[in-house]
């Protein structure tokens, strides 16, 4: 795994040397060398390496990689450039032209949004090729909680989208009246017709940072 080099290493410095730490470590380093696994090594921190603490203005929260080949590349919900567009995130496009007029684009690379302060972090970092979920409950859950609480300490406005039931159960680590909470559906086909379509979370999450003060967010994915 590619270190933390940025502001996040003070941040989550505790989390090396703690037990759960340890042991996911090696079973991290055990799984890849037994089981086909994404991202690769080197990108399993890209939410970090993108997006330092001191930029970060919003968060959005995903579950775990994708777990098709060539997919992952550790942002939530992105994919590499020339994948076929997933289905969430098909949906995530067309409520940003609903919302703010963004046309859609030609791929499913985030990597802009993480640049313009957008953490894009899923709560588990791996996944064994084509089983979703497979790291589940391997120490993950609780090295980005550790994230989330440190950006919950942040004495600056941070705006969390939390989609979906399994993002919106860190919303108990979220207790900063200074930031601001967005809960909808989760984007994918199952149910973003129950809320997520008419949410208005991007144009919510720029009025927030700009009436404080803060540049808002250029949310338009560019086409390759």
């Amino acid at each position: 795994m590619a270190q933390i080099n940025n502001d996040w290493r003070d941040a989550l410095k505790g989390e090396f040397s703690k037990q759960y730490y340890k042991k996911l470590y090696e079973t991290v380093c055990d799984e890849y060398k037994i089981h086909t696994v994404f991202p690769v090594p080197d990108d399993i921190f890209n939410a970090f390496h993108l997006t330092p603490l001191s930029k970060v203005k919003a968060v959005i929260l995903g579950q775990d990689p994708y777990h098709n080949t060539g997919q992952a590349h550790g942002l939530s919900f992105s994919v590499k450039p020339g994948i076929q567009i997933p289905p969430s995130l098909v949906n995530i496009y067309k409520e940003l032209q609903s919302d703010l007029g963004c046309f859609i684009p030609n791929n499913g690379c985030l990597t802009k949004w993480a640049e313009e302060g957008v953490l894009l972090l899923n709560t588990v970092l791996t996944v064994r090729a084509h089983e979703a979920n497979s790291h589940a409950g391997i120490g993950w859950e609780q090295f980005t909680d550790a994230a989330i609480t440190a950006l919950n300490t942040q004495d600056r406005p941070i705006v969390f989208l939390l989609w979906g039931a399994p993002a919106q159960r860190k919303e108990k680590l979220l207790t900063n009246p200074g930031h601001l909470i967005l809960k909808a559906p989760h984007p994918s086909p199952l149910s973003a017709y129950r809320g997520f379509f008419g949410c208005r979370h991007f144009s919510k999450t720029n009025s927030f940072l700009e009436d404080r003060g803060i540049k808002g967010i250029d949310w338009q994915i560019e086409n390759i």
